[in-house]
C-alpha cells in the first residue's frame, strides 16, 4: 500500500489571488513532463475540480474536511491519487479560512495538516512591493505546523517590479518558486456562482487550461516544486485509501446474480455538480449507472429505474430544459410512479413545477425562481422522516450554494431539520423523492447509496 505519494498544496492569502490559474497550470505542465498528476480541490467546489480533470486527463475530487469528517480526507486523497506519480491539492479562499465559527476546521490549513503537504503561497503582488515579505513571513508562522515551503508571485508587473519583490523576499525565509507576470488569455469567464463550468465552453476552456499550463512552465521552477512534493513523505497515520465497496453480511452472490438496476444519473450542460464518489458508491452497491443529458435526451435510458439529479445551472438553461417536453413527462412519470429520486439543489429545480416562468417536470408542488441573494454556507442536518436515501434521524453534513428561492421551502414531509444556524426544515420527500438545496458528500455515510440502489431494485 502507497502511502507516501508526493504532494503539494496550492493556497492563497484570499481568493482571487490565483490559486485556480497556478493549480491547474501545475497540474497541466507536471503532466505535460509525462507525470500522471492527480488533482485535488478543498471544500465543495464542484467547478474547479472540472479544469483539473482537463489539465490531468483523470477525474478531479474534493477534500472536505467538513462534509466528510476529518477522519476521511487522507483516505479520499490516497483513493483519488492511487496510480499516480504526484498531486496537487488547490485550496479555498485563504489559507486559514475554515468553516464560519469553527475554527480551522475545513480551512486549507487544515487539510494541509492532515495530508502533512507542503503548502505553495500564491500571492496576488500586483500592489506591493516590500509589504510582500510581512504578508509571507505572517502566513508561514502563524501556524507552525503549517509548512509554506514556497512562494509564487502573481501578477507581476515588470523586471523592475520582480526586483523589488525578490529583494523584500530574501528576509522572510520563504523561497520564490515562481513569477507570473499578468496575462489576460488565462483568465476564465465567471458568472453569478463563480466560474463558467467545463462542460459548457469545453474548447475554450482547453485553450485556458493550455495557456495556464504555458504561463506556470514558463514562470515557475518546476524542478524546485517537484522536489518540494517529493519531500512530504508519508501520508500521516498509515491510513489506507477509501473504498467504495461496503462490508456486508449478505451472502456474497446474493446481488451478482442478479442484474443490476440502472441508474440514470443527470449530466450534460445544465447538470455539472457531481462527487465522483457518489458514481463510484452506486456502481459499487450493484447499480449500472447511465448518464443522460436533459437538455438533449427526449428519453430517460432504457430500463431507468433510478434518478439521480445533481447540481449546475438549470436557471441558466430553463428555457432548453422547459422546450425538452418529453423527458420532462419521462421523468414525472417514473417520479409519480414512485421509483427512487434523488434531487440536489439544481435537480429541485427542475423537479418543481416552474422555474423562472418555464414549465419544468411538475413532481414537486413548488416554483422556482431566481434571487439577487446568495444561499452560501455550509449545514448540518438531521433526516426529519425515512426516505430512498436515510432513515429517520440520520444526521449529515451538507453545503448550500444558490441564487434561486423555491416557493414553499419544505413539503408536508421536510426532507432535512437544518440548522443555518436558525433551526429550519428544509426540502421534499414524497413516494421515492429525496429533492433538497442541500449538496451532500455520499462518502460520509456510504450507507446512502447502497440504501438508493436497494430501492430501485424492489420499487
Amino acid at each position: 500500500m502507497v502511502s507516501s505519494v508526493p504532494r503539494l498544496v496550492i493556497a492563497a492569502p484570499s481568493s482571487g489571488s490565483g490559486k485556480t490559474t497556478v493549480a491547474t497550470g501545475l497540474m497541466a505542465a507536471f503532466a505535460a513532463r509525462g507525470l500522471a498528476v492527480s488533482g485535488h480541490k478543498v471544500g465543495p467546489d464542484y467547478i474547479d475540480p472540472g479544469y483539473h480533470a482537463l489539465a490531468t486527463g483523470r477525474v478531479g475530487r474534493n477534500l472536505d474536511a467538513y462534509l466528510c469528517g476529518p477522519e476521511l480526507v487522507a483516505p479520499l486523497f490516497l483513493h483519488g491519487a492511487s496510480g499516480c506519480d504526484l498531486a496537487v491539492v488547490e485550496g479555498v479562499m485563504g489559507l486559514y479560512d475554515g468553516a464560519a465559527g469553527e475554527g480551522e476546521l475545513a480551512s486549507t490549513a487544515h487539510v494541509a495538516k492532515l495530508l502533512r503537504a507542503p503548502v505553495v503561497l500564491v500571492v496576488d503582488a500586483s500592489s506591493q512591493s516590500r509589504s510582500v515579505a510581512a504578508l509571507v513571513h505572517g502566513f508561514a508562522s502563524w501556524d507552525p505546523e503549517v509548512r509554506v515551503g514556497g512562494v509564487i508571485l502573481n501578477k507581476v508587473g515588470s523586471d523592475r517590479h520582480e526586483e523589488l519583490l525578490r529583494d523584500a523576499l530574501d528576509s522572510a525565509g520563504v523561497p520564490v518558486l515562481g513569477v507570473l507576470r499578468r496575462a489576460a488569455q488565462v483568465d476564465t469567464p465567471s458568472r453569478h456562482l463563480g466560474l463558467v463550468p467545463v462542460a459548457e465552453r469545453h474548447l475554450a476552456a482547453v485553450d485556458s487550461v493550455g495557456a495556464m499550463a504555458a504561463q506556470v512552465a514558463r514562470g515557475c521552477d518546476l524542478a524546485a516544486l517537484e522536489a518540494l512534493a517529493r519531500a512530504a513523505g508519508p501520508v500521516p497515520g498509515g491510513s489506507a485509501p477509501w473504498t467504495p465497496v461496503l462490508p456486508t453480511h449478505d451472502h456474497p452472490t446474493r446481488w451478482a446474480e442478479r442484474p443490476g438496476p440502472v441508474v440514470a444519473v443527470a449530466g450534460g450542460e445544465a447538470f455539472t455538480f457531481s462527487y465522483a464518489e457518489h458514481t463510484e458508491l452506486l456502481t459499487a452497491a450493484g447499480a449500472e449507472v447511465v448518464t443522460f443529458d436533459p437538455l438533449r435526451d427526449e428519453q430517460l435510458p432504457e430500463g431507468t429505474a433510478g434518478l439521480v439529479i445533481g447540481g449546475g445551472f438549470p436557471e441558466v438553461y430553463a428555457a432548453e430544459l422547459s422546450a425538452n417536453e418529453p423527458l420532462r413527462k419521462a421523468v414525472a412519470e417514473l417520479a409519480l410512479g414512485g421509483a427512487p429520486v434523488a434531487a440536489e439543489c439544481a435537480g429541485l429545480l427542475y423537479l418543481c413545477r416552474e422555474l423562472d416562468g418555464k414549465p419544468m417536470c411538475g413532481v414537486l408542488d413548488a416554483t422556482a425562481r431566481m434571487s439577487e441573494r446568495l444561499t452560501l454556507g455550509y449545514r448540518d442536518a438531521v433526516a426529519v422522516g425515512d426516505s430512498v436515501l436515510t432513515v429517520a434521524g440520520t444526521r449529515m453534513r451538507g453545503h448550500e450554494f444558490h441564487r434561486t428561492v423555491v416557493e414553499p421551502g419544505a413539503g408536508p414531509a421536510p426532507a432535512w431539520g437544518v440548522r443555518t444556524p436558525v433551526r429550519r426544515v428544509e426540502g421534499f420527500v414524497q413516494q421515492g423523492v429525496h429533492a433538497s438545496y442541500l449538496h451532500t458528500h455520499w462518502a460520509s455515510e456510504p450507507g446512502v447509496a447502497r440504501r438508493f440502489v436497494e430501492r430501485c431494485r424492489t420499487s
